[in-house]
């Protein structure tokens, strides 16, 4: 087996090279040179570009216009702000705070469990089942008339009302 070394000049030197049949036996080892290869470009890759980003000192060039009040102050969605309203008239927040903590919880907790069901072999048929049965038994029984339409409408209406607590 002929073994094969690298030198630091890109020179192969085969130390065991067999003469080919009908040649004199060399003393030496057979050398191959091998042209020098570029050098390889520099690549930034993203995060060399931040990082070299960091470490620039920008300065203005121009002045920059004072930023008045007006700018400042944005206009709140009424949501938002309907929120704010009852939320500043709540007296125990510790309470809502830990009831909305809860609710997370439980809600996490139902996922949770209803994933761990919906592994099972035979619930997730049976559920759709339910679920296709619930759907149009509500359909028939509130969608499909007028007058019972009118009725469903108007509970939500009121619904709406009692949690809003507004008069419209």
């Amino acid at each position: 087996m002929a073994s094969l070394s690298i030198s630091s000049s890109s020179t192969i030197i085969n130390s065991r090279a067999s003469p080919p049949p009908g040649q004199a036996s060399f003393s030496s080892p057979s050398c191959i040179s091998l042209p020098m290869l570029p050098p390889k470009p520099l690549q930034f890759t993203t995060c060399c570009r931040k990082i070299a980003r960091r470490n620039v000192l920008t300065r203005a060039t121009e002045v920059e216009a004072p930023v008045t009040a007006e700018a400042e102050t944005t206009e709140l969605p009424e949501i938002v702000k309907t929120a704010q309203e009852a939320w500043e008239k709540v007296e125990d927040k510790y309470a809502i705070g830990s009831l909305a903590f809860a609710a997370l919880v439980a809600l996490w907790g139902s996922t949770g469990l209803i994933s761990a069901i919906d592994r099972l072999p035979l619930f997730p048929g049976v559920f759709e089942l339910v679920g296709i049965g619930y759907t149009g038994w509500f359909v028939y029984k509130n969608l499909i008339f007028k007058p019972d339409r009118e009725v469903l409408f108007q509970k939500v209406k009121d619904t709406y009302r009692d949690i809003l607590g507004s008069s419209s």
